[in-house]
C-alpha cells in the first residue's frame, strides 16, 4: 500500500536515486553533458528541499514530488514502479491542496505529456527552452480547462 508523508533530511540519497533512475529512463533527448550538468545540480538541492513523497509499506520512497506556490516542480516515479499508480496517487493529494495545479513537462517526454493530459491537465502554453535556459522545449499545463 502506498503512502503519502514529507521528506526528511535521510530520504535525500534515495531522492537523487530516483530522480537519476527516471531521468535515465524517459529522457533520453538529453545531451549526455547536459545530464551530467543537471545531475550535478539536482545533487546540490533536492536532498535539502521539501517535497511529499510516496512511500511503500517498509517506509521506502517510490517517488516524489515538489511543489511550490501550487506549481509542481517535479513529479518522479522509480522506473521500476512506473505503471502502478504512484503518479496519479500524487497527483490527487496535489490537486487536494492546489485545486489550480500547474505545471512544465518536457516537450520531447511524450510519455509525460500523455499521463498529465490523461490525469486532466491542459496545455497553455509553451516555451523553447528549459527553466535552466537550455534547449529542451517545455509545455506549460494547468489542471483543467
Amino acid at each position: 500500500m502506498i503512502k503519502l508523508r514529507p521528506s526528511r533530511p535521510d530520504d535525500g540519497a534515495r531522492v537523487v536515486e530516483i530522480w537519476a533512475a527516471a531521468v535515465d529512463a524517459t529522457h533520453d533527448f538529453l545531451t549526455p553533458e547536459d545530464r551530467a550538468a543537471i545531475g550535478r545540480e539536482v545533487e546540490g538541492f533536492l536532498p535539502y528541499a521539501p517535497m511529499t513523497l510516496a512511500v511503500d509499506d517498509r517506509d521506502r520512497p517510490l517517488g516524489f514530488m515538489l511543489i511550490d506556490d501550487g506549481h509542481m516542480e517535479a513529479l518522479f516515479i522509480d522506473p521500476a514502479h512506473r505503471g502502478a499508480g504512484i503518479g496519479a496517487i500524487m497527483i490527487d493529494y496535489a490537486l487536494a491542496v492546489h485545486p489550480a495545479l500547474t505545471t512544465d513537462v518536457n516537450e520531447q517526454n511524450a510519455q509525460a505529456v500523455g499521463f498529465y493530459e490523461h490525469m486532466g491537465f491542459t496545455r497553455t502554453g509553451r516555451s523553447d527552452l528549459d527553466s535552466q535556459g537550455r534547449p529542451y522545449p517545455l509545455i506549460h499545463l494547468r489542471f483543467g480547462g
